[in-house]
């Protein structure tokens, strides 16, 4: 079997991390949200290997003035469970807006990831602000263009 090549797999210690900046108001949520997740797990990289953390640093910014389509403004919500009896929570997607427009991009970034080990990993590479002011300057993310 001569000439056969091998199957690459990347290893932890080779994996290389860029910094990428995403505004919130530029595209629709679910949109948004798809490219943020293909960065996270490293999907979009020559290199993806599915068992290894791969993928790269994401600062959303914007987070307040979240685009969605629709009547999702009134229609969505979101559920929390205390987990006693009558302890669930529901608010819709203009009352979260108002009060914690961050977890909006977190839990449609959340729910666009697989359900595996690495989730928890590639979710801590994720900073979302909600307004155009950020804390990771210092890293010079490149802006990321959304079709």
């Amino acid at each position: 079997m001569k000439g056969m090549r091998k199957t690459f797999s990347q290893k932890p210690a080779d994996v290389t991390r860029e910094w990428f900046l995403v505004d919130a108001s530029e595209a629709p949520l679910g949109r948004m949200a798809v490219v943020v997740a293909d960065k996270l797990s490293g999907k979009s990289k020559i290199t993806f290997t599915p068992h290894v953390d791969g993928g790269d640093y994401v600062v959303v910014i914007n987070a307040g003035k979240v685009m969605t389509t629709g009547d999702k403004e009134r229609s969505k919500s979101y559920h929390h469970h205390s987990g006693y009896i009558g302890g669930l929570r529901s608010l819709r997607l203009e009352e979260v807006k108002e009060k914690q427009p961050e977890r909006i991009v977190i839990e449609a970034v959340k729910g666009m990831l697989p359900k595996n080990k690495l989730v928890d990993g590639r979710l801590a590479r994720l900073k979302v602000f909600a307004s155009e002011e950020h804390a990771h300057t210092a890293q010079t993310p490149k802006k990321l263009e959304i079709k």
